[in-house]
């Protein structure tokens, strides 16, 4: 089976331009930049609600402790929100859930439904096919999160407890070795 393309840093931005442009522009961005930056499954991202975000007194989460209804594995979890992920998130929140519960979902479709696992996939498939970016899915957030951490020298096992794997040779094969990463390694050397 093929796996997700994993994105360079000039298509994000790509993508990045291309969703600006788009009729839900504030929530397009938020959902990417969340799967980039928190390297969750479409099917995560579709179950969030405001209050795995957002916490009391309106603060934002420094984690999402996602339950294991919400995994794939069924396996209770936490994925922490990085700087750029909170800043990101803030601005979505204030923008788009103004008038939201706690129980509401985070990422809203435009008949303000949460969004369930496929149509969380077909968002990724539509976005990057109207970006022209050949073999990119829904997954390539992930893999991309995990091949950028593992190109700084993060340990696999730090990886697997991020990405939600119980075992390191699942997160091994997400890992996209390319030559920006080979040639990190020799110069460890």
């Amino acid at each position: 089976m093929k796996q997700a393309k994993t994105l360079k840093s000039e298509e994000l931005k790509a993508v990045l331009a291309y969703v600006a442009t788009r009729k839900h522009a504030i929530r397009d961005r938020a959902i990417v930049i969340t799967s980039f930056l928190s390297g969750m499954r479409a099917h995560e991202l579709a179950s969030l609600r405001l209050g795995d975000v957002v916490g009391e007194g309106g603060r934002l989460r420094d984690e999402i402790n996602l339950e294991a209804s919400q995994t794939k594995g069924r396996h209770a979890r936490r994925v922490f929100i990085n700087v750029k992920l909170k800043k990101e998130l803030g601005n979505y929140v204030k923008n788009a859930c103004a008038d939201c519960k706690p129980s509401d979902p985070l990422f809203r479709s435009q008949k303000r439904r949460a969004f369930n696992a496929n149509t969380m996939c077909q968002l990724f498939l539509g976005i990057y096919k109207s970006c022209g970016i050949r073999g990119a899915s829904s997954h390539s957030g992930r893999r991309t999160f995990i091949t950028n951490l593992a190109s700084k020298s993060v340990s696999v096992r730090v990886l697997a407890v991020l990405a939600g794997h119980s075992s390191i040779s699942t997160t091994q094969r997400y890992i996209d070795v390319h030559d920006g990463l080979l040639r990190n390694a020799v110069e460890l050397a």
